[in-house]
C-alpha cells in the first residue's frame, strides 16, 4: 500500500453543500439565508448571549460571592487510593503519576478523606483535608505539606 492509494472509509466523508449555485439545487439565489435582514448579510448576526435588546440571562440572574479566575485548582485524590502502596512507602504526586493513578497534576495535589487506610505511609502533598490527615496519622503514617 502506498500513500497515493489511501482513501477514506466509504461513508465517512460527505460532499459539502454548494450554496448559491442555481434553483435546481434547492440552495440557490439566497443560499438558504432567506430574504434580507441581519442574518442574511455577510458578517451579519448577533453576538453570543444577545437576546434582541432584552436584558440577557447572564445579567438578569443574581451574582454572589467572588470567583477567582486566576485560581490554580489542585488535583484531588482520596485516602482509599493510597491503600495500593506497600507499607513504609513515600507517596507524592510523581509516584501517583508513575503508578497511573493520576493522568496529570498541574498545580498540586490534595488528599481527601474518603475511604480507609491501614498502611503506614509518608504522604507528601500540597494540602490535606482534616479527615485525611487524621486517617493517615491514625494508621501510623505522616502527612507532609510541601
Amino acid at each position: 500500500m502506498f500513500m497515493n492509494e489511501l482513501s477514506p472509509m466509504p461513508g465517512s466523508t460527505h460532499v459539502a453543500k454548494r450554496k448559491g449555485r442555481g434553483i435546481g439545487t434547492g440552495n440557490g439565489k439566497t443560499g438558504g439565508r432567506g430574504h434580507k435582514g441581519q442574518k442574511a448579510r455577510s458578517g451579519g448576526g448577533v453576538r453570543v448571549g444577545f437576546e434582541g435588546g432584552q436584558m440577557p440571562l447572564a445579567r438578569r440572574i443574581p451574582k454572589r460571592g467572588f470567583h477567582n479566575i486566576f485560581a490554580k485548582p489542585l488535583t484531588a485524590v482520596n485516602v482509599s487510593v493510597l491503600e495500593r502502596f506497600e507499607d513504609g512507602a513515600v507517596v507524592d504526586a510523581n509516584v501517583l503519576l508513575s503508578e497511573g493513578v493520576l493522568s496529570k497534576c498541574e498545580y498540586g495535589l490534595k488528599i481527601l478523606g474518603n475511604g480507609e487506610i491501614t498502611k503506614k505511609l509518608t504522604v507528601k502533598a500540597s494540602a490535606f483535608s482534616a479527615s485525611a490527615k487524621e486517617k493517615i496519622e491514625a494508621a501510623g503514617g505522616k502527612a507532609e505539606v510541601i
